[in-house]
């Protein structure tokens, strides 16, 4: 990481390494070169969630926070606007600190890590008590993020992951929805991907890609459905494996469960799906976790799945308010 203090909008020395290990190299901070070069951020169709205050939004996650995890957002977004940082910058650091201390600054952690973002004393990166202040922190934390190629224009989680070398990588994305919730609620960002107006999640039109998937989807219909059924062949299907052999033969992998689908891609508003596009049904549409059914988006109302015992492959009709109905759709393979 970087160990830049911002005193008086001064930018002293920064230290640059890997929180877990890496050399020590100094470098000098310009904080306002920062802030021209990064006034805007990607409207990349893998960025994942970016837009604010929706139902199924991480309202629900924010909402059991505490006075002190709260006060640690405050922190990150007040430090992030006076050094003219874009909202994905607030969104990584606080999908970093929410996954490695809970938006707390512990006074404790694995060996010698310490602090919202468990940097380690003993990698260059400050004294304990520096590690252990949230605006020394917070500070370090964004000159290690601007260090990260691309940085703003991949998945905030996988930006996160890049500052903290964790070796749960994945950890970080389970905070995107509360996150952008907290930008727009705390830090008053009506719109947090600084895309434009309605361009929070922009997605390209759907792909040839969409198309052969569709195709391969379609020409299941009547088969059986079955739980579990092999990846291997076509004589039956259940709901996930049926998306992951369209879209595998079309090119794109998909995990194989339809939670760990709703990870494999862009996610979108479930009212603005395009022909392709995944949509998925849980036991609580707040909570990932409990993602039960996955389906295949066809245009015009309607969609194609592997819906349960005894029903074959078919096309229904789908309502955007139908219950379990997660409010976001996924795009694979963008």
């Amino acid at each position: 990481m970087r160990g830049t203090i911002v005193l008086g909008g001064v930018a002293v020395l920064a230290v640059v390494t890997g929180i877990g290990a890496g050399a020590v190299v100094l470098i000098q901070r310009d904080h306002a070169a920062d802030a021209a070069a990064y006034t805007t951020v990607s409207c990349n169709a893998s960025l994942g969630p970016t837009t604010t205050g929706a139902t199924g939004s991480g309202a629900a996650d924010a909402a059991n926070l505490k006075p002190d995890q709260l006060a640690t957002v405050t922190t990150i977004i007040a430090i992030g606007k006076q050094r003219e940082l874009p909202p994905r910058a607030w969104q990584i650091a606080i999908q970093a600190g929410m996954t490695e201390s809970g938006l707390r600054p512990l006074n404790y952690g694995d060996r010698d890590s310490l602090g919202i973002f468990q940097m380690r004393p003993s990698m260059g990166w400050g004294t304990p008590a520096e590690v252990t202040d949230p605006e020394y922190a917070v500070n370090k934390f964004y000159d290690v993020l601007l260090e990260v190629p691309n940085w703003d224009t991949q998945r905030p989680g996988d930006s996160a992951q890049d500052v903290e070398r964790s070796a749960f990588p994945d950890r970080y994305h389970e905070w995107e929805a509360m996150a952008t919730h907290l930008i727009g609620d705390l830090g008053q960002v009506v719109n947090a991907s600084g895309c434009g107006p309605d361009m929070g999640r922009a997605l390209p039109p759907a792909t040839k890609v969409a198309g052969a998937a569709i195709q391969f989807a379609l020409g299941q219909q009547g088969k059986p459905y079955q739980w579990g059924a092999l990846t291997t062949h076509q004589n039956s299907f259940d709901c996930s494996s049926l998306m992951l052999q369209a879209y595998r033969d079309a090119g794109v992998s998909l995990p194989r469960t339809s939670r760990e689908q709703w990870r494999a891609g862009a996610h979108l508003p479930v009212a603005k799906s395009q022909p392709g596009d995944l949509l998925f049904w849980a036991r609580d549409t707040s909570d990932p976790a409990t993602i039960h059914h996955v389906a295949m988006y066809l245009g015009d109302g309607k969609m194609v799945e592997a819906q349960q015992n005894g029903v074959p492959v078919h096309i229904r009709n789908i309502e955007w308010t139908e219950g379990g109905l997660m409010d976001y759709a996924v795009r694979p393979g963008v």
